[in-house]
């Protein structure tokens, strides 16, 4: 079996699942069809529809496009045999039933920005980086009922800097996973369609505590400021840039304002008044966490432009007489 003979049909939405479908397409493999959601409206009268990245890169290289809004519809799964396609590659799509997942005749195998068993779920990247992780990687694994529980193929690590936030894991891992998905391909077409996966189960760890990745909202992403200086740097680049952490500011007069905080420092100073207050010297600001001083780096002050602590200052009277709740 050669690229040419392996026909492959992609499935993907985000700029995330691009990275893999561009490797596909430029190491010559032979994607005869490209899945992904329907386009979008935006706008603010939801009058214009945005299409998927994925959609953007398939047309822009005369790729067949199919955009579904229910995956179990008929005409879909017909247009979708036609195909004939004998391996599925999913890369941040959404859940597929057995009828599409199993059509394939070598099967459906997904990369998952993770290193499963560990942080199965929507959100992956978000909380390795909000749980502090120091490593992260990718998982290659074959789709079965259950979601992120499949037979795994193949993984790869990925370290995780104490000062990355989403978007530097995000692109480190787009970029291996797409890597990882040539390997895992190219094992299948040495292997005559077959190649060795291991159950999950096997490869859990005694003791160990699985994390989960459950798809993140806006309330998610408030901050607890009665948590320590540590955990509040890691939620924060753990959200940073999208979709962004905040916090309520409260003046005096008990006026709230929602805050974004996108950027901060860990100091190593001591906290020095209740928790939440705000202090400032020489152009830095400082909040107090369960322990220690935060150093707040970037910020957006609702209705204003996203601006570093200096800028905001300048622009903020009285920050001493606010708090952070």
């Amino acid at each position: 079996m050669t690229k040419n003979d392996l026909r492959i049909v992609f499935m993907g939405t985000p700029e995330f699942a691009v990275g893999t479908l561009q490797a596909l397409v430029e190491g010559g493999y032979n994607v005869v069809a490209v899945v992904t959601q329907p386009d979008k409206p935006v706008g603010r009268h939801q009058d214009t529809l945005q299409p998927p990245a994925v959609k953007q890169y398939a047309l822009e290289h005369n790729l067949p496009v199919l955009q579904p809004v229910k995956m179990k519809d008929p005409s879909f799964l017909e247009e979708l045999k036609s195909y004939n396609a004998d391996l599925q590659v999913v890369v941040a799509f959404r859940m597929l039933p057995e009828v599409v997942w199993d059509m394939p005749r070598f099967g459906t195998f997904n990369v998952h920005a993770a290193l499963l068993p560990q942080y199965r779920g929507a959100a992956p990247i978000n909380w390795a980086v909000i749980n502090g992780e120091k490593q992260t990687g990718v998982t290659t694994f074959f789709l079965d009922h259950d979601i992120d529980t499949g037979r795994i193929i193949m993984q790869e690590p990925f370290e995780i800097k104490d000062d990355y936030n989403v978007e530097n894991v995000y692109d480190g891992l787009m970029h291996l996973g797409a890597s990882l998905a040539l390997k895992t391909i190219d094992k299948i077409i040495e292997g005559d369609g077959h190649v060795d996966s291991l159950p999950q189960e096997d490869m859990i760890v005694a003791d160990t505590e699985l994390h989960h990745a459950p798809k993140i909202f806006k309330e998610t992403c408030r901050i607890d400021w009665n948590q320590t200086a540590k955990n509040i740097y890691d939620f924060i680049r753990g959200l940073s840039p999208y979709p962004g952490s905040w916090t309520e500011m409260e003046d005096s007069n008990g006026k709230r304002t929602v805050l974004k905080v996108y950027k901060t420092e860990k100091t190593g100073l001591k906290a020095r008044g209740d928790i939440g207050t705000l202090s400032t010297e020489k152009n830095v600001l400082y909040v107090n966490t369960k322990d220690e001083l935060l150093s707040l780096v970037t910020v957006q002050l609702s209705g204003k432009r996203r601006m570093e602590a200096k800028d905001f200052l300048n622009g903020t009277r009285n920050l001493s007489d606010n708090k952070l709740v």
